[in-house]
Protein backbone atom coordinates (compact mmCIF):
# COMPACT_ATOMS: atom_id res chain seq x y z
CA UNK A 1 0.00 0.00 0.00
CA UNK A 2 2.88 2.60 0.72
CA UNK A 3 4.34 1.63 -2.84
CA UNK A 4 0.99 2.36 -4.82
CA UNK A 5 0.07 5.65 -2.32
CA UNK A 6 4.02 6.94 -2.56
CA UNK A 7 4.54 6.22 -6.00
CA UNK A 8 4.90 9.04 -8.85
CA UNK A 9 1.35 7.36 -10.19
CA UNK A 10 -0.15 8.29 -6.75
CA UNK A 11 -3.13 6.45 -5.99
CA UNK A 12 -4.28 9.11 -3.67
CA UNK A 13 -7.30 6.61 -1.99
CA UNK A 14 -4.55 4.04 -1.11
CA UNK A 15 -3.83 5.47 2.57
CA UNK A 16 -7.76 5.17 3.30
CA UNK A 17 -7.75 2.25 2.19
CA UNK A 18 -5.09 0.98 4.01
CA UNK A 19 -6.50 2.53 7.54
CA UNK A 20 -9.92 1.25 6.91
CA UNK A 21 -8.45 -2.63 6.29
CA UNK A 22 -6.63 -2.02 9.49
CA UNK A 23 -9.41 -1.27 11.25
CA UNK A 24 -11.15 -3.81 10.17
CA UNK A 25 -8.56 -6.42 10.66
CA UNK A 26 -8.76 -5.60 14.34
CA UNK A 27 -12.49 -6.18 14.57
CA UNK A 28 -12.16 -9.38 13.02
CA UNK A 29 -8.95 -10.28 14.69
CA UNK A 30 -11.46 -10.41 17.83
CA UNK A 31 -14.56 -12.12 16.12
CA UNK A 32 -14.57 -15.32 18.33
CA UNK A 33 -17.84 -17.21 18.21
CA UNK A 34 -18.80 -20.26 20.61
CA UNK A 35 -22.17 -22.00 20.52
CA UNK A 36 -22.63 -25.35 21.75
CA UNK A 37 -25.45 -26.48 20.23
CA UNK A 38 -24.78 -25.79 16.39
CA UNK A 39 -22.02 -28.57 15.63
CA UNK A 40 -20.27 -28.06 12.50
CA UNK A 41 -21.60 -25.80 10.16
CA UNK A 42 -20.04 -23.84 7.14
CA UNK A 43 -21.41 -20.22 6.37
CA UNK A 44 -21.34 -19.30 2.56
CA UNK A 45 -21.59 -15.48 2.10
CA UNK A 46 -21.37 -14.05 -1.79
CA UNK A 47 -21.17 -10.23 -2.24
CA UNK A 48 -20.29 -7.71 -5.01
CA UNK A 49 -18.95 -4.31 -4.42
CA UNK A 50 -17.09 -2.55 -7.27
CA UNK A 51 -17.38 -4.76 -10.18
CA UNK A 52 -15.46 -7.91 -7.70
CA UNK A 53 -17.58 -11.26 -6.66
CA UNK A 54 -16.12 -11.96 -3.27
CA UNK A 55 -17.55 -15.85 -1.98
CA UNK A 56 -16.49 -16.33 1.74
CA UNK A 57 -16.57 -19.85 3.09
CA UNK A 58 -16.59 -19.71 6.99
CA UNK A 59 -16.28 -22.59 8.97
CA UNK A 60 -17.98 -24.00 12.62
CA UNK A 61 -16.40 -26.87 14.02
CA UNK A 62 -17.90 -28.47 17.23
CA UNK A 63 -19.76 -24.68 17.58
CA UNK A 64 -16.26 -22.38 17.51
CA UNK A 65 -15.61 -20.62 14.76
CA UNK A 66 -12.46 -21.25 12.64
CA UNK A 67 -12.32 -18.50 10.53
CA UNK A 68 -12.07 -17.25 6.86
CA UNK A 69 -11.14 -18.05 3.60
CA UNK A 70 -12.47 -15.45 1.23
CA UNK A 71 -12.24 -16.58 -2.82
CA UNK A 72 -12.77 -14.46 -5.44
CA UNK A 73 -13.80 -16.81 -8.95
CA UNK A 74 -12.60 -16.48 -12.21
CA UNK A 75 -14.54 -15.41 -14.96
CA UNK A 76 -18.02 -13.77 -12.42
CA UNK A 77 -17.66 -10.14 -13.27
CA UNK A 78 -20.42 -10.71 -15.26
CA UNK A 79 -22.28 -12.84 -13.21
CA UNK A 80 -24.63 -12.36 -9.85
CA UNK A 81 -23.53 -13.12 -6.41
CA UNK A 82 -26.36 -15.48 -6.43
CA UNK A 83 -25.40 -16.93 -9.26
CA UNK A 84 -20.94 -16.86 -7.94
CA UNK A 85 -22.56 -18.64 -4.77
CA UNK A 86 -24.07 -21.35 -6.76
CA UNK A 87 -21.80 -22.02 -8.30
CA UNK A 88 -19.25 -22.08 -5.70
CA UNK A 89 -21.96 -24.39 -3.65
CA UNK A 90 -21.50 -27.27 -6.97
CA UNK A 91 -17.78 -26.96 -7.36
CA UNK A 92 -16.50 -26.75 -3.34
CA UNK A 93 -18.52 -29.82 -2.24
CA UNK A 94 -17.67 -31.92 -5.36
CA UNK A 95 -13.93 -31.68 -3.72
CA UNK A 96 -14.64 -31.43 0.00
CA UNK A 97 -16.65 -32.68 3.18
CA UNK A 98 -19.79 -31.90 3.39
CA UNK A 99 -20.92 -30.33 7.21
CA UNK A 100 -24.75 -31.31 7.98
CA UNK A 101 -25.68 -27.30 7.97
CA UNK A 102 -24.85 -25.12 5.59
CA UNK A 103 -26.06 -21.54 5.95
CA UNK A 104 -25.95 -18.81 3.49
CA UNK A 105 -26.38 -14.74 3.03
CA UNK A 106 -28.99 -15.41 -0.07
CA UNK A 107 -32.10 -17.19 -1.06
CA UNK A 108 -31.93 -20.07 -3.16
CA UNK A 109 -34.34 -19.76 -5.94
CA UNK A 110 -35.75 -23.56 -5.49
CA UNK A 111 -34.73 -26.54 -3.39
CA UNK A 112 -32.61 -28.14 -6.40
CA UNK A 113 -29.17 -26.95 -5.31
CA UNK A 114 -30.03 -28.58 -1.72
CA UNK A 115 -31.12 -31.31 -2.81
CA UNK A 116 -28.05 -31.82 -4.99
CA UNK A 117 -25.75 -31.47 -2.35
CA UNK A 118 -27.84 -34.07 -0.14
CA UNK A 119 -27.19 -36.32 -3.08
CA UNK A 120 -23.48 -35.35 -2.79
CA UNK A 121 -23.11 -36.60 0.65
CA UNK A 122 -24.94 -39.36 0.37
CA UNK A 123 -26.92 -37.83 3.82
CA UNK A 124 -29.21 -35.31 4.60
CA UNK A 125 -28.02 -31.70 4.66
CA UNK A 126 -29.81 -28.99 5.65
CA UNK A 127 -28.89 -25.96 3.37
CA UNK A 128 -30.83 -22.23 4.65
CA UNK A 129 -30.17 -18.99 5.55
CA UNK A 130 -30.11 -17.79 9.25
CA UNK A 131 -33.01 -18.40 11.27
CA UNK A 132 -31.55 -17.63 15.36
CA UNK A 133 -29.44 -15.19 16.21
CA UNK A 134 -26.03 -17.03 16.52
CA UNK A 135 -26.61 -17.80 12.91
CA UNK A 136 -27.15 -14.62 12.13
CA UNK A 137 -24.08 -13.48 13.73
CA UNK A 138 -21.98 -15.97 11.68
CA UNK A 139 -23.65 -15.13 8.49
CA UNK A 140 -23.03 -11.11 9.28
CA UNK A 141 -19.49 -12.14 9.88
CA UNK A 142 -18.84 -13.40 6.51
CA UNK A 143 -19.97 -10.82 4.92
CA UNK A 144 -18.50 -8.26 6.21
CA UNK A 145 -15.19 -10.21 5.96
CA UNK A 146 -16.25 -10.91 2.47
CA UNK A 147 -16.18 -7.10 2.24
CA UNK A 148 -12.99 -6.60 3.70
CA UNK A 149 -11.69 -8.96 1.24
CA UNK A 150 -12.83 -7.05 -1.49
CA UNK A 151 -11.66 -3.58 0.20
CA UNK A 152 -7.57 -5.16 0.02
CA UNK A 153 -8.35 -6.86 -3.15
CA UNK A 154 -9.27 -3.47 -5.13
CA UNK A 155 -6.26 -1.91 -3.53
CA UNK A 156 -4.08 -4.76 -3.94
CA UNK A 157 -5.25 -4.39 -8.27
CA UNK A 158 -4.62 -0.67 -7.88
CA UNK A 159 -0.95 -1.81 -7.00
CA UNK A 160 -0.23 -4.69 -9.71
CA UNK A 161 -1.73 -2.05 -12.54
CA UNK A 162 0.40 0.80 -11.54
CA UNK A 163 3.05 -1.64 -11.64
CA UNK A 164 2.55 -2.72 -14.75
CA UNK A 165 1.58 0.95 -16.65
CA UNK A 166 5.41 1.48 -15.20
CA UNK A 167 6.78 -1.49 -16.35
CA UNK A 168 5.54 -0.82 -20.07
CA UNK A 169 6.15 2.65 -20.12
CA UNK A 170 9.71 2.31 -18.91
CA UNK A 171 10.27 -0.72 -21.61
CA UNK A 172 7.99 0.80 -24.49
CA UNK A 173 5.79 -2.01 -24.58
CA UNK A 174 2.56 -2.15 -26.08
CA UNK A 175 -0.09 -4.03 -25.51
CA UNK A 176 -3.64 -4.39 -27.74
CA UNK A 177 -6.42 -3.00 -26.74
CA UNK A 178 -8.82 -5.30 -24.58
CA UNK A 179 -5.66 -7.68 -23.95
CA UNK A 180 -4.11 -8.10 -20.92
CA UNK A 181 0.21 -8.28 -20.47
CA UNK A 182 1.28 -11.41 -20.39
CA UNK A 183 4.94 -11.83 -19.11
CA UNK A 184 6.64 -14.88 -19.05
CA UNK A 185 9.90 -15.52 -16.49
CA UNK A 186 12.90 -18.39 -17.39
CA UNK A 187 15.54 -19.29 -14.25
CA UNK A 188 17.47 -21.92 -13.98
CA UNK A 189 18.50 -24.12 -10.97
CA UNK A 190 20.76 -26.79 -10.19
CA UNK A 191 23.26 -28.36 -7.65
CA UNK A 192 27.23 -28.09 -9.20
CA UNK A 193 25.24 -28.58 -12.38
CA UNK A 194 23.58 -31.70 -11.40
CA UNK A 195 19.96 -32.18 -12.14
CA UNK A 196 19.38 -29.13 -13.58
CA UNK A 197 15.68 -27.71 -13.96
CA UNK A 198 14.38 -24.55 -15.86
CA UNK A 199 11.45 -23.21 -14.73
CA UNK A 200 8.68 -21.17 -16.89
CA UNK A 201 6.52 -18.71 -14.77
CA UNK A 202 3.81 -16.80 -16.20
CA UNK A 203 2.13 -13.39 -15.18
CA UNK A 204 -0.92 -12.32 -16.76
CA UNK A 205 -3.89 -9.38 -15.62
CA UNK A 206 -3.25 -8.39 -12.43
CA UNK A 207 -1.70 -12.08 -11.05
CA UNK A 208 0.57 -14.90 -11.26
CA UNK A 209 -0.92 -17.95 -13.50
CA UNK A 210 0.15 -20.99 -11.74
CA UNK A 211 -2.03 -23.27 -13.72
CA UNK A 212 0.02 -21.93 -16.69
CA UNK A 213 3.67 -23.07 -15.45
CA UNK A 214 6.23 -24.94 -17.02
CA UNK A 215 9.02 -26.88 -15.84
CA UNK A 216 12.14 -28.76 -17.84
CA UNK A 217 14.10 -30.82 -17.02
CA UNK A 218 17.50 -30.17 -19.00
CA UNK A 219 19.70 -32.83 -20.73
CA UNK A 220 22.62 -33.04 -23.03
CA UNK A 221 24.57 -29.72 -21.57
CA UNK A 222 28.10 -29.44 -20.66
CA UNK A 223 27.44 -29.24 -16.67
CA UNK A 224 26.26 -26.07 -15.13
CA UNK A 225 26.30 -23.69 -18.42
CA UNK A 226 23.50 -21.77 -17.49
CA UNK A 227 23.55 -20.18 -20.70
CA UNK A 228 22.81 -23.59 -22.50
CA UNK A 229 20.40 -24.36 -20.46
CA UNK A 230 18.27 -20.92 -21.28
CA UNK A 231 18.45 -21.56 -24.41
CA UNK A 232 17.21 -25.19 -24.30
CA UNK A 233 14.07 -24.24 -21.91
CA UNK A 234 13.54 -21.13 -24.20
CA UNK A 235 13.45 -23.78 -27.74
CA UNK A 236 11.29 -26.09 -25.78
CA UNK A 237 8.69 -23.41 -24.28
CA UNK A 238 8.07 -21.39 -27.65
CA UNK A 239 8.61 -24.46 -30.53
CA UNK A 240 4.79 -24.71 -30.81
CA UNK A 241 4.38 -20.57 -30.28
CA UNK A 242 6.65 -20.63 -33.16
CA UNK A 243 3.99 -22.86 -35.20
CA UNK A 244 1.32 -21.07 -34.06
CA UNK A 245 0.00 -22.71 -31.15
CA UNK A 246 0.00 -20.91 -28.21
CA UNK A 247 -0.35 -17.36 -26.50
CA UNK A 248 2.54 -14.75 -27.36
CA UNK A 249 3.88 -13.33 -24.36
CA UNK A 250 4.92 -9.54 -24.13
CA UNK A 251 7.21 -9.84 -22.43
CA UNK A 252 10.28 -12.68 -21.76
CA UNK A 253 12.35 -12.37 -18.68
CA UNK A 254 15.41 -14.09 -18.26
CA UNK A 255 17.30 -14.25 -14.85
CA UNK A 256 20.49 -13.60 -15.58
CA UNK A 257 22.59 -11.47 -17.30
CA UNK A 258 24.24 -10.70 -21.09
CA UNK A 259 25.08 -14.28 -21.89
CA UNK A 260 21.83 -15.61 -20.71
CA UNK A 261 19.64 -13.12 -22.66
CA UNK A 262 22.30 -13.72 -25.87
CA UNK A 263 21.37 -17.62 -25.32
CA UNK A 264 17.49 -16.70 -25.22
CA UNK A 265 17.59 -14.49 -28.11
CA UNK A 266 19.66 -17.46 -30.53
CA UNK A 267 16.38 -19.53 -29.24
CA UNK A 268 14.30 -17.06 -30.07
CA UNK A 269 15.92 -16.14 -33.90
CA UNK A 270 16.01 -19.96 -34.29
CA UNK A 271 12.35 -19.95 -33.66
CA UNK A 272 11.18 -17.62 -36.03
CA UNK A 273 10.48 -15.29 -32.71
CA UNK A 274 13.41 -12.89 -32.27
CA UNK A 275 10.26 -9.97 -32.46
CA UNK A 276 9.36 -10.74 -29.27
CA UNK A 277 10.27 -8.28 -26.14
CA UNK A 278 13.42 -9.90 -24.21
CA UNK A 279 15.08 -8.22 -20.93
CA UNK A 280 17.27 -10.26 -18.31
CA UNK A 281 17.50 -9.17 -14.72
CA UNK A 282 21.26 -9.44 -13.58
CA UNK A 283 22.02 -9.54 -9.95
CA UNK A 284 23.20 -6.79 -8.14
CA UNK A 285 25.98 -6.88 -5.86
CA UNK A 286 25.70 -9.44 -3.47
CA UNK A 287 22.47 -10.06 -5.04
CA UNK A 288 20.62 -6.96 -2.46
CA UNK A 289 17.18 -6.45 -4.29
CA UNK A 290 16.79 -3.10 -5.39
CA UNK A 291 20.42 -3.19 -7.02
CA UNK A 292 19.27 -5.59 -10.19
CA UNK A 293 20.42 -4.43 -13.72
CA UNK A 294 18.23 -4.92 -16.91
CA UNK A 295 19.80 -5.92 -19.94
CA UNK A 296 18.47 -5.69 -22.97
CA UNK A 297 18.68 -8.27 -26.18
CA UNK A 298 19.15 -5.50 -28.63
CA UNK A 299 21.39 -2.24 -28.50
CA UNK A 300 20.17 -0.13 -25.71
CA UNK A 301 22.18 0.31 -22.67
CA UNK A 302 21.83 -1.57 -19.65
CA UNK A 303 18.71 -0.02 -17.21
CA UNK A 304 19.06 0.09 -13.50
CA UNK A 305 16.01 1.43 -11.91
CA UNK A 306 15.53 3.04 -8.80
CA UNK A 307 14.52 0.75 -6.23
CA UNK A 308 11.42 2.20 -5.28
CA UNK A 309 10.32 2.16 -9.02
CA UNK A 310 7.19 0.68 -9.27
CA UNK A 311 8.27 -1.34 -12.31
CA UNK A 312 11.17 -2.61 -10.57
CA UNK A 313 9.36 -4.10 -7.87
CA UNK A 314 6.94 -6.28 -10.02
CA UNK A 315 9.78 -7.59 -11.70
CA UNK A 316 11.51 -8.66 -8.92
CA UNK A 317 8.03 -10.35 -7.86
CA UNK A 318 8.00 -12.86 -10.98
CA UNK A 319 11.66 -13.09 -11.06
CA UNK A 320 11.19 -14.68 -7.59
CA UNK A 321 8.22 -16.56 -8.43
CA UNK A 322 10.38 -18.11 -10.95
CA UNK A 323 13.17 -18.60 -8.66
CA UNK A 324 11.28 -20.56 -6.60
CA UNK A 325 9.53 -22.57 -8.93
CA UNK A 326 12.82 -24.00 -10.62
CA UNK A 327 14.42 -24.45 -6.79
CA UNK A 328 11.50 -26.30 -5.74
CA UNK A 329 11.36 -28.52 -9.16
CA UNK A 330 15.51 -29.21 -8.56
CA UNK A 331 14.97 -30.35 -5.26
CA UNK A 332 12.29 -32.59 -6.42
CA UNK A 333 14.57 -33.96 -9.21
CA UNK A 334 17.93 -34.76 -7.17
CA UNK A 335 15.46 -36.50 -4.10
CA UNK A 336 14.20 -38.65 -6.60
CA UNK A 337 18.07 -39.29 -8.33
CA UNK A 338 19.18 -40.01 -4.85
CA UNK A 339 17.17 -42.17 -3.71
CA UNK A 340 17.32 -44.16 -7.31
CA UNK A 341 20.69 -43.98 -6.81
CA UNK A 342 21.19 -45.07 -3.27
CA UNK A 343 18.44 -48.11 -3.81
CA UNK A 344 19.57 -48.69 -7.10
CA UNK A 345 23.59 -49.79 -6.03
CA UNK A 346 22.19 -52.43 -3.50
CA UNK A 347 22.15 -55.99 -5.05
CA UNK A 348 18.97 -57.50 -4.80
CA UNK A 349 16.48 -54.26 -4.51
CA UNK A 350 14.86 -53.88 -7.95
CA UNK A 351 11.83 -51.74 -8.84
CA UNK A 352 9.00 -54.00 -6.69
CA UNK A 353 10.93 -54.09 -3.44
CA UNK A 354 12.51 -50.08 -3.99
CA UNK A 355 8.54 -49.15 -4.82
CA UNK A 356 7.53 -51.60 -1.98
CA UNK A 357 9.82 -50.00 0.74
CA UNK A 358 9.51 -46.03 0.00
CA UNK A 359 5.59 -46.68 0.27
CA UNK A 360 5.93 -47.98 3.58
CA UNK A 361 8.81 -45.88 4.91
CA UNK A 362 8.60 -42.65 2.81
CA UNK A 363 11.43 -42.12 0.95
CA UNK A 364 15.06 -42.64 1.59
CA UNK A 365 15.76 -40.98 4.79
CA UNK A 366 12.85 -43.38 6.44
CA UNK A 367 14.50 -46.61 5.15
CA UNK A 368 17.52 -45.21 6.03
CA UNK A 369 15.91 -44.65 9.84
CA UNK A 370 14.25 -47.90 10.10
CA UNK A 371 15.81 -51.35 11.39
CA UNK A 372 16.79 -54.23 10.30
CA UNK A 373 13.61 -56.16 12.02
CA UNK A 374 11.10 -52.88 10.68
CA UNK A 375 12.62 -53.76 7.03
CA UNK A 376 11.89 -57.15 7.21
CA UNK A 377 8.53 -56.08 7.91
CA UNK A 378 7.96 -55.31 4.15
CA UNK A 379 7.09 -57.65 1.62
CA UNK A 380 9.93 -58.94 -0.69
CA UNK A 381 12.35 -58.27 1.86
CA UNK A 382 13.95 -61.18 3.43
CA UNK A 383 16.14 -61.03 7.10
CA UNK A 384 19.66 -61.41 4.91
CA UNK A 385 18.30 -58.39 2.31
CA UNK A 386 17.47 -56.16 5.47
CA UNK A 387 20.73 -56.51 6.91
CA UNK A 388 22.31 -55.30 3.32
CA UNK A 389 20.05 -52.19 3.34
CA UNK A 390 21.02 -51.29 6.72
CA UNK A 391 24.67 -51.76 6.10
CA UNK A 392 24.71 -49.88 2.74
CA UNK A 393 22.48 -46.79 4.12
CA UNK A 394 25.11 -46.37 7.44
Amino acid sequence: LDEAGGSRLAFEQAAGYRDQIQSLRQVQEKQYVESGRDGDVDIVAAVAEDGLNCVNLAMVRGGRHLGDRPQFPANAADSSPLEALTAFLYQHYLAHPMPPRILLNLALPDGEVAASLAAMAAVRVRVSQARFTVQRIWVEMAEQNARLAITARRVALSRQEARLDELCRTLGLEVEPGQEARIECFDISHTQGECTVASCVVYQGSGMRRSEYRRFNIADVQAGDDCAAIRQAVQRRYEKLSAGEGVLPTLVLIDGGSGQVGAAAAALEELGLSHLPLLGVAKGEARKPGLETLVFADARKPLQLPPGNPALHLIQEIRDEAHRFAVTGHRARRGKAGRSSSLDEISGIGPKRRKALIARFGGLQGISDAGVDQLTAVPGISRELAEKIYAALH
